[in-house]
């Protein structure tokens, strides 16, 4: 039998300071050597929504390389592997060229990654934004259940993987959405929704509401208890092209989708997005536009298993 070679291993939650109430990522942090089946082969094990192989960088500049896999295929970017990659890498005593200052190379290009204290934070990249076709907006909406009065504005969106982005009413219609995901997979397009949160629940809220926000407030508590500021919009996320029927906290679209609203008002320069409720998760992805223009996506990031991969 041939000798199996050991290549260090983590599995981190994004977007999350908590195990399991973020978005999981495993990494592999030394993926020399494999061809893209192996690689595509272990993601379709791990079962993630995203599986990332660290790589010597080939761009001058860049502090290391990413490939980055869906159980479906390869991604030319994302936002928690970029994230989670840079945790593991960092926490694997690796150390940047630049000190504050990480730069990953994926097939997107460079990806700019700074320290915010215990916080990663990448810079939003280039996004190219138009409007979706009707005929297409009316079949993702009957795939979602969707109302065409519900829907306040959608826009395609692309940083790299494309996303139909949506604006919806409120809140509480992106979290009672029950999706048909054949008839999205048969789509083609992956889809995100947003709506914005109320400062506070109105005093004539059915019983039902009443529930949701006291679940949502206790799971608050317990996994963000550190003075967090309070989320402004729920996201949820809907890849089943990609063989990811929801994505528990998704960094690229909402590095777009706040590209997106922040440009047309409907969000402030800073905000936090709260994504993952309905699958029992608890992400916060803390959005800043800087003086420049720059969009940063940050969230914190939590190493659960660290080992060894045989292979």
């Amino acid at each position: 039998m041939n000798a199996m070679t050991s290549r260090p291993f983590k599995q981190v939650d994004v977007f999350t300071a908590v195990p399991y109430y973020g978005n999981p990522l495993a990494v592999v942090l030394d993926g020399d050597g494999l061809d893209d089946e192996q690689m595509q082969r272990f993601a379709r094990w791990t079962n993630l929504s995203e599986t990332t192989f660290l790589l010597p960088p080939t761009l001058p500049g860049a502090d290391y390389r990413v490939r980055i896999f869906t159980p479906g295929g390869e991604l030319p970017f994302a936002g928690h592997p970029t994230l989670g990659s840079c945790h593991a890498w960092l926490e694997a005593g690796h150390q940047p060229k630049a000190a504050g200052r990480i730069v990953q190379q994926s097939a997107v290009g460079l990806v700019e990654i700074r320290r915010d204290g215990d916080r990663l934070a990448f810079a939003a990249p280039p996004m190219r934004r138009s409007a979706p076709s009707p005929t297409l907006l009316a079949k993702m909406a009957a795939a979602l259940g969707l109302k065409a009065s519900q829907i306040v504005s959608a826009q395609m969106l692309d940083n790299g993987p494309a996303w139909l982005g949506l604006l919806l009413a409120d809140s509480d219609t992106v979290l009672a959405l029950k999706p048909d995901h054949r008839m999205l997979r048969e789509l083609g397009q992956k889809v995100g929704v947003a709506g914005l949160l109320p400062v506070e629940a109105s005093s004539s809220s059915t019983s039902s509401m009443k529930s949701s926000l006291i679940g949502r407030s206790n799971r608050e508590a317990r996994a963000f208890g550190r003075g967090e500021e309070a989320p402004g919009v729920e996201v949820r996320a809907f890849a089943a092209p990609i063989g990811v029927e929801e994505d528990p906290v998704t960094g690229s679209f909402n590095a777009s989708l706040a590209q997106w609203l922040i440009a047309e008002g409907h969000l402030p320069e800073r905000y936090v997005a709260a994504q993952g409720q309905t699958l029992g998760r608890a992400g916060r992805v803390h959005i800043a536009r800087d003086a420049d223009g720059q969009v940063w996506v940050g969230g914190d990031s939590v190493t659960c298993v660290d080992g060894r991969l045989m292979r």
